[in-house]
């Protein structure tokens, strides 16, 4: 039977099987069924109550209510079919007739099929007795279906075999018969069920299996004792600190074991004669009550403790889960839970304090230790909002800095609840402390940033400004000269004068060049001394600083130096590019690169920053974009500005190193 059991317990989660599956399992279920409760019932036929003939012990009806309620509603039918096929075997190899036996057998079917219902409407599907309520109820169906049935089957009694006893005594014998056949056995074919299902430790299969065999060698000592002086029930009661270790230990399966070891021991004892409840001296009404109450008091008792168990072990459980969670949930978000009692001094932390504080966990933390770890700046303030709570305002949230054991300083957010006893007086202080020393650092350093970018806006407007003052002075004065040279060219009709006022002006042409570049920030002999490469690496290096962004200078195989236009031209570019990133693209990151294209260099600034909306462009004049163009066009170049709102700006330039204009294409954007 309990192969078949654990057939259909481990069939139940799965697919649904093919009809002739369905029908094999069926029947072996009944068959086993049959068996169980066939064996059952002739062990109980042994022991017929007199004069009316009703067994006293009945555990065939736990055999065929505890599959019942172990495997669900799919198992009525097998089950049913099996106990009235055994009933009918059992009684006819007995004293019954055909027809008491049928209306026996209908009756001990219905008995289950009604009990097992009643668990299945007010417990559900997946019962078992771990619960107190559900050992209660149990009981309550037990006492329901026995009930329902010993109705029918004492009027079957009365009309079919006519018994001298009155028919509420022939009704309380069958109710009492199978009620605890129900209470003892069944309970262990549903906790067998279970154990099936989710299968106990091997420690606690081994210390439940050997305490189960000390119980059984302690009742049966028990039982076989003679009643002078024990009586019955104090013998009875040394089982109860076995039952107690079983209970406290293991699970109720093991508890229901003990329940059927000693209900069956008790039932051998009468029925053979042994012991106390074997005593010809006692009347066998009463050795019978003795019995049953007996059976009844321990298995309710093993019922009931196991259960209390299981529940604070369910509970447990769940407490062990919900502090893991917790837990996790305070590591994840740096927050430590701290509990500081004010008389003792004595501070209570949760277990992640040593990621959080940097304590140890075996040490002992006050709350003066913990005060002289606040930052000597922000210690007074904080003492003051802590002191500062009252019965009417218990809250408080306070930021602070945090020196940890190991020197770190951190950033602390606290807040805290404050109790207070009758008078008023403070007495424990409870709260969370969360690490946001990132956020402060993230907050110092965005700060830093837009003063930076403040600076460098107010730096680049001030020499702009000189720049531009100066480049008016000198520019109209340079223009006048060069104007007056070309006249003077003109004039000297002499091949050496002429190449001489040639120079003047090429000259005065340089020299408004390099007035340009100063304006630009570049000195005139920046290019020429150090080349471009090197004079494009000075000044990310410099924008790096005042921007506090990263700037990375990349260049494959270009030639340096190059012509002089073309180097202060890229260089303008990039310098511009760069003047951009700082006051609009709030990037954390800047790529310039130079190489080798087409005939040409090509320049590229890429930056990370908010990028723009091209076609928006246009409406954005402080970009600079128009007189990067206007540079590079100069020079029979090509330039491209690519960006999208929050993907970056890329800058590309491309200045030919000929003089010769080549077709457009994509060396700009390449």
């Amino acid at each position: 039977m309990l192969q078949n059991l654990r057939e259909q317990v481990q069939r139940q989660p799965s697919a649904v099987p093919s009809p002739a599956r369905r029908w094999v399992a069926s029947i072996g279920l009944a068959v086993a069924v049959g068996i169980a409760y066939f064996l059952a019932a002739r062990l109980s036929l042994y022991l017929l109550t007199k004069p009316d003939g009703v067994a006293v012990f009945w555990p065939a009806a736990g055999v065929s209510s505890g599959v019942l309620i172990a495997l669900g509603r799919d198992a009525r039918w097998p089950v049913a079919v099996g106990t009235i096929v055994a009933t009918l075997v059992a009684n006819l190899t007995g004293d019954r007739n055909v027809w008491s036996a049928f209306a026996f057998a209908l009756c001990n079917a219905g008995e289950a099929l009604l009990t097992a219902w009643l668990i299945e409407r007010y417990f559900g599907s997946n019962f078992s007795l771990d619960r107190l309520r559900h050992v209660l109820g149990l009981v309550a169906a037990a006492i329901v279906g026995t009930s329902a049935s010993g109705v029918v089957a004492t009027v079957a009694y009365k009309l079919l075999h006519s018994p001298a006893a009155s028919a509420l005594i022939t009704w309380q014998h069958w109710v009492a018969s199978d009620a605890l056949g129900i209470i003892t056995v069944a309970p262990l074919v549903i906790g067998l069920a279970w154990a099936l299902r989710k299968p106990p430790p091997r420690s606690e299969l081994i210390e439940g299996t050997v305490a189960l065999a000390a119980l059984a060698a302690m009742t049966g000592m028990i039982v076989s004792m003679p009643s002078e002086p024990w009586g019955a029930l104090v013998p009875v009661a040394l089982l109860f600190p076995l039952l107690l270790w079983l209970s406290a230990r293991c699970r109720p399966v093991f508890a229901s074991g003990a329940a059927f070891i000693v209900s069956l021991t008790i039932v051998w004892a009468i029925t053979f004669g042994v012991g106390h409840f074997g005593n010809p001296g006692l009347a066998m009404d009463d050795r019978i009550l003795g019995a049953q109450s007996t059976i009844l008091g321990v298995a309710i008792c093993a019922f009931v403790l196991a259960a209390l168990f299981a529940e604070r072990r369910q509970h447990e459980a769940v407490l062990k889960e919900s502090e893991a969670r917790l837990q996790e949930a305070l590591a994840a978000g740096a927050v430590t839970a701290f509990e500081w009692d004010v008389r003792t001094d004595l501070s209570r932390h949760s277990e992640n304090v040593a990621q959080v504080l940097g304590f140890d966990p075996q040490q002992t933390v006050t709350g003066s230790s913990f005060l002289t770890r606040v930052h000597p700046d922000d210690r007074a303030r904080f003492k003051a909002l802590v002191r500062g709570v009252r019965p009417d305002s218990p809250s408080y949230a306070v930021t602070f800095r945090f020196i940890r054991p190991d020197g770190r300083e951190m950033w602390l957010e606290e807040t805290g609840r404050a109790e207070f006893d009758a008078e008023g007086r403070l007495v424990r202080l409870k709260g969370l402390t969360r690490d946001i020393t990132e956020r402060k650092w993230a907050e110092e350093h965005q700060a830093a940033r837009e003063l930076s970018g403040r600076l460098i806006n107010a730096q680049e407007e001030e020499r702009s400004r000189l720049a531009r003052e100066l480049h008016d002075d000198v520019t109209q004065r340079l223009a006048v000269l060069a104007i007056e040279a070309g006249r003077g060219e003109q004039i000297l009709s002499s091949a050496a004068g002429g190449k001489a006022m040639h120079a003047i002006r090429e000259g005065l042409i340089r020299l408004s060049e390099d007035v340009h570049a100063l304006s630009s920030g570049l000195h005139p002999t920046m290019l020429e001394d150090l080349g471009l490469i090197e004079t494009l690496k000075t000044e990310c290096e410099r924008f790096g600083r005042m921007a506090s962004i990263p700037v990375d200078v990349k260049a494959q195989e270009v030639p340096d130096p190059l012509p002089h236009a073309v180097a202060l031209c890229l260089y303008r570019i990039a310098q511009e590019a760069l003047r951009n990133v700082g006051r609009h693209a709030r990037a954390s990151a800047v790529q310039v690169s130079l190489r080798c294209l087409d005939g040409g260099v090509q320049l590229a600034v890429r930056d990370n920053g908010a990028g723009f909306d091209p076609a928006q462009q246009r409406d954005r004049p402080s970009l600079g974009h128009a007189s990067m163009r206007q540079r590079v066009y100069q020079l029979n170049g090509e330039l491209e500005v690519e960006s999208a709102p929050g993907q970056g700006t890329t800058v590309l330039a491309w200045v030919p190193l000929k003089e010769e204009q080549r077709e457009p294409s994509a060396r700009a954007a390449g």
